[in-house]
C-alpha cells in the first residue's frame, strides 16, 4: 500500500442510493456494558441544547453483553439525547424474544418514541404494530434494512449490508484472496447473514461461513483455530464484528496459518491492529451515526414533523472502507470512543 497522509478520508463504495450523511461527532457520555435492565442516559447538559418539551425515547437493541459495537450506539444516542432535551432509556436482549418485550415494556411506559433494531424481524412485528396503535412512533436503525417498510416503522438509519458484502468480496478478489471463511457469530441474524451472503456474490473465489457463539470468546478462538488447522488453504478470514477480528488474529497465530483477517466494524483495539497490520481493513457503518439520527430522528418527527427519505428510502451510514493508508484520520475520534 502507498504510505497514508493523515487528512485522508475513508474510501466509500459507489453503491447506488447511498446517502452522505454529514459528520455528527457531538461529545458523546459515557457507556456502560448494557443488558437486560433498562438504564436512563442523556441527562448531562450539551451546547445547543433543545427549550422544546421533554420527551422519553426508548432505545432497545439486540447487542450481546460486552460487544463494544453497541457502546458507540449508546454514544451516539446520548449525544443527541443531551442536545434534545430527551430522556433516553436504553434496553438490549440478543434474544428475540426477550427484545420484543422490552419493546412491549416501552409501550407500557408510553414513551414518546422508540428505535430499535430488527436483527429477527418476524419477531419485531408484533411490537411494532401495537406501538403503532398506542401512537407512538418507531424508527429502525442498524438491522432491518429490507423489512422496515412492511414493519410499519417510519424511518430507518444503516448499512446496506448485502451491499456492503459486495464491496467487500470484491476488494479481497483485488488484493489476491482465492479461499474466504466468513464467522457469523450469531446465526440468522439478517444483517450478519446478508453481509456473508454479499461477500460470496463480490467474491471470484471461494467462500463458506463458519458459525460460532459470539457471547463465548474463548469458543469462538478454539473454533476458528479448528477450522484453520483442518484447512491450509483458506488464505482470508473475514469477520463481522471487532471483537471477533481481534480473536481471529489470535486464532491464525495459534493454527500457524498464513491467512490475513479483514472485518467489518471498528473500536479503538481495531483501529490500532489496522495501523499495526495485523488487521488489513475494517468496514465501518458509523455506529455513533446510527445511534445519533435514529434518537434525533424522532425528536425532529415530534417537534417539525420531518420524516428522513420521505419514510421510503433509508438513509446510509456505509459502507467506508478503513485501510492502513486513511485510518489515522478517524484513530483520534477512536480514541474517545465514539468510532
Amino acid at each position: 500500500m502507498h504510505r497514508h497522509h493523515r487528512a485522508a478520508a475513508l474510501t466509500t463504495t459507489t453503491a447506488a442510493a447511498v446517502v452522505v450523511v454529514g459528520a455528527l461527532l457531538a461529545a458523546g457520555c459515557s457507556s456502560g456494558s448494557g443488558g437486560k435492565k433498562s438504564e436512563t442516559g442523556g441527562t448531562d447538559a450539551a451546547a445547543g441544547k433543545a427549550t422544546t418539551p421533554r420527551m422519553t425515547v426508548a432505545l432497545v437493541t439486540h447487542a450481546a453483553p460486552g460487544d463494544t459495537f453497541w457502546d458507540l450506539i449508546r454514544k451516539g444516542a446520548q449525544a443527541a439525547a443531551a442536545k434534545d432535551n430527551i430522556k433516553l432509556v436504553y434496553s438490549s436482549d440478543p434474544v428475540a424474544g426477550n427484545q420484543a418485550n422490552l419493546v412491549q415494556n416501552a409501550i407500557d411506559q408510553k414513551v414518546d418514541g422508540i428505535a430499535l433494531t430488527a436483527a429477527k424481524p418476524d419477531a419485531m412485528k408484533g411490537v411494532v404494530a401495537k406501538a403503532k396503535a398506542a401512537g407512538i412512533p418507531v424508527v429502525g436503525f442498524n438491522s432491518g434494512l429490507d423489512d422496515w417498510k412492511e414493519l410499519g416503522m417510519l424511518e430507518y438509519f444503516g448499512q446496506d449490508e448485502n451491499i456492503a458484502g459486495q464491496a467487500f468480496g470484491e476488494r479481497l478478489g483485488q488484493a489476491g484472496a482465492k479461499h474466504a471463511v466468513c464467522v457469523i457469530q450469531e446465526q440468522g441474524q439478517v444483517a450478519l447473514e446478508a453481509r456473508c451472503a454479499g461477500l460470496k456474490k463480490g467474491f471470484k473465489g471461494t467462500t463458506e461461513n463458519l458459525y460460532v457463539n459470539g457471547t463465548d470468546m474463548p469458543s469462538v478462538k478454539s473454533t476458528l483455530t479448528a477450522k484453520l488447522q483442518k484447512d491450509s488453504s483458506i488464505d482470508q478470514v473475514v469477520t463481522l464484528g471487532a471483537p471477533i477480528a481481534l480473536t481471529a488474529v489470535q486464532s491464525v497465530k495459534d493454527a500457524g496459518s498464513e491467512a490475513k483477517v479483514a472485518t467489518f466494524d471498528l473500536n479503538k483495539e481495531l483501529v490500532g491492529a489496522i495501523q499495526g497490520g495485523s488487521i488489513e481493513f475494517a468496514v465501518d457503518q458509523q455506529p455513533y451515526l446510527q445511534g445519533y439520527l435514529a434518537v434525533d430522528a424522532l425528536w425532529l418527527y415530534r417537534t417539525n414533523g420531518n420524516v428522513s427519505g420521505g419514510g421510503t428510502a433509508p438513509v446510509l451510514t456505509g459502507p467506508a472502507f478503513a485501510t492502513k493508508d486513511n485510518v489515522d484520520s478517524v484513530a483520534e475520534f477512536a480514541e474517545k470512543g465514539t468510532r
